[in-house]
């Protein structure tokens, strides 16, 4: 994917606030308002932007625990791993989810209402998963930082 420094900044200042006004950002960028729509419309076309979102506070939300998940697979077959995959994205409760090299094969970060719901949540999708050896949960005991923006790169110039 070839991305000028333009494409860059954008991406960068819609990391942070993605309904910042495409004249804002020309202004600071030295372009009209409608090259910065249509770039941020080819980004979206070539996929570089997947989704526009609103991040949601957890504390005010139903959502106050979140729990770490390492799963350890019987067998890491190809069939066991892509339907895990699928069944993880089946899941609200899932935020993330990640296929790993090392003693676990998935990495989850599960938010739950309470330690009850994640019990619940655990005895719904883990223990009827006859593939999983075991999982080991880690409750957080606060957020120091949580986000899903990219560091990027600058071209040279």
């Amino acid at each position: 994917m070839d991305l000028d420094r333009f494409d860059l900044a954008i991406l960068d200042a819609l990391q942070r606030d993605c309904r910042v006004a495409a004249e804002s950002l020309g202004q600071v960028l030295g372009l009209s308002a409608t090259a910065v729509q249509r770039r941020i419309r080819h980004l979206k076309h070539i996929g570089a932007i997947e989704a526009e979102v609103a991040v949601l506070a957890p504390a005010v939300m139903a959502a106050q625990v979140t729990v770490i998940v390492e799963l350890a697979f019987k067998q890491g077959l190809t069939a066991a791993v892509d339907a895990f995959r699928r069944e993880a994205n089946a899941h609200a409760e899932i935020q993330q989810c990640f296929y790993v090299a090392g003693e676990y094969d998935f990495v989850l970060v599960v938010v739950s209402a309470s330690m009850a719901d994640y019990e619940r949540f655990t005895r719904r999708v883990f223990f009827p998963n006859d593939n999983i050896a075991r999982f080991r949960s880690t409750v957080v005991m606060d957020s120091v930082k949580r986000g899903l923006r990219l560091p990027l790169a600058r071209p040279p110039g």
